[in-house]
């Protein structure tokens, strides 16, 4: 990165380097933040994993002024090399990469700080021998990613865009030289530091898929609504039971119905996922598919259906297959079930074509979000555009690879915290429902 490019950027993490904390101001708070994935987690097990946030202890040492002051001679020493030659661009043609070095052999730079600090957490200066698997990835799939990132045009990352645009296509090994040579890997750990500080929880999400009709006929009787006309934001609207049962509800949603699809639980899990795709069948035959697009909500809190289930001892099975089965022998405890969760949303629809059905839809950061390299964070620990390593070991599935914080969620809280973005679909589905284990992240921060 060129030197102004870098100042620009360090610049962004909270303006002079002597104040007294530190910000992704840059991306923390993007151009345009439509909350549109709400998605929520059900318990995947019977005994669920312990959340990371439970295992705080007090911190037992502050960090000392010795920082603040290393933060300045930092500035000071970056503001006094802004005379420097800008480096030659690299030519645009493929190149032969060079043998890739060992990732021991990059140098952790003395220029940069040790420690950053967010609001709700801190980052650690690591080295590349930190990230597990780092050689092993394939960056060409992460690469869909960044270019996703790269559409924001923010301008602390312009210069860094024009380079991955330029790499798009090349070799792995290229992309990954270039990633080590202009990237900083920091630590994420809790602020207040439990017994491991840098573990946390991962969990996954998806785009559900569903058959689905236009209009109400025997087998699609349940709508999915578009906004109400007199839905404001930020202020409590009718629950779920509400809008089942009240006239005033109901008739403020009369017309408003975009679709009907043919279970109350299907409709939960496009509620609880945020978004969903629909298949339709036309009157001559012929199968569409229409995105539904979170837009909107009822500003009720999320109340987890499963956890209601196991709290009056009701099942011991709280996975969705489970509450399925629960369901078909109490059919008709569906509605007292669906009501325990009064949070309810509203969808726009969206169509599907080229290479938009590649993707999933559109996260808090604005951009459409790629499966398999896309995670919801907590902003106030990761902010919106970060590389993030990722990397997480547990009874599921072993992932080890760059992604991007490019979503959040009201359940996805805390330090070292990410919601996985598993794709669309039953497989992803399946991935989704049952990944619930261990995490640890670093944050790739501009050199």
């Amino acid at each position: 990165m060129r030197l102004k490019d870098r100042l620009s950027f360090l610049h962004s993490l909270g303006g002079s380097f002597c104040s007294d904390s530190f910000g992704f101001s840059a991306f923390s708070s993007p151009l345009f933040r439509p909350e549109n994935m709400v998605h929520q987690t059900i318990a995947s097990k019977i005994n669920n994993a312990n959340k990371a946030s439970n295992k705080i202890k007090p911190m037992h040492h502050l960090l000392g002024s010795w920082i603040l002051g290393s933060f300045c001679m930092v500035g000071a020493l970056l503001l006094s090399a802004c005379s420097s030659p800008e480096k030659t661009p690299a030519p645009q043609a493929l190149v032969t990469p060079p043998k890739a070095p060992a990732t021991e052999a990059a140098p952790v730079p003395d220029k940069l700080p040790a420690v950053f600090m967010r609001p709700k957490s801190r980052w650690l200066l690591a080295s590349w021998s930190e990230l597990p698997g780092f050689d092993a990835d394939n960056f060409n799939e992460a690469w869909v990613a960044w270019r996703q990132n790269c559409a924001r045009n923010l301008p602390t990352t312009q210069g860094l865009c024009a380079d991955v645009k330029r790499l798009d296509g090349q070799p792995s090994e290229l992309q990954k030289n270039w990633v080590m040579q202009n990237f900083q890997p920091y630590r994420v750990e809790h602020l207040n530091a439990p017994t491991v500080p840098a573990n946390g929880l991962l969990t996954a999400y998806y785009e559900p898929v569903f058959e689905a009709s236009r209009n109400a006929r025997p087998g699609f009787e349940v709508p999915l609504y578009g906004l109400p006309a007199n839905l404001k934001s930020r202020v409590p609207w009718y629950s779920r039971e509400e809008i089942s049962k009240l006239p005033a509800a109901q008739a403020a949603l009369k017309g408003k119905e975009i679709a009907f699809i043919a279970s109350p639980v299907d409709a939960m899990v496009l509620h609880i996922q945020g978004s969903g795709r629909l298949w339709l069948t036309q009157s001559d035959g012929r199968r569409t598919q229409i995105r539904l697009a979170f837009a909107g909500t009822n500003d009720h809190p999320y109340q987890s259906i499963g956890r209601w289930l196991l709290d009056q001892n009701l099942t011991k099975d709280a996975t969705w297959p489970g509450i399925k089965a629960w369901l078909a022998q109490n059919p008709r405890r569906t509605n007292e079930l669906m009501w325990r969760n009064p949070r309810f949303i509203f969808f726009k629809e969206e169509a599907l074509n080229g290479a938009e059905a590649q993707l999933g839809p559109k996260g808090a950061m604005g951009v459409p979000l790629t499966p398999g390299r896309s995670i919801a964070v907590d902003p106030g620990s990761i902010p919106y555009g970060s590389a993030v390593w990722l990397s997480s070991g547990g009874p599921q599935t072993p992932l080890n690879r760059l992604v991007f914080a490019q979503d959040t969620g009201s359940a996805i809280q805390g330090a070292v915290r990410a919601d996985y973005f598993a794709g669309s679909g039953d497989a992803a589905g399946e991935l989704a429902g049952r990944l619930k284990q261990d995490m640890r992240a670093w944050v790739l921060l501009p050199r």
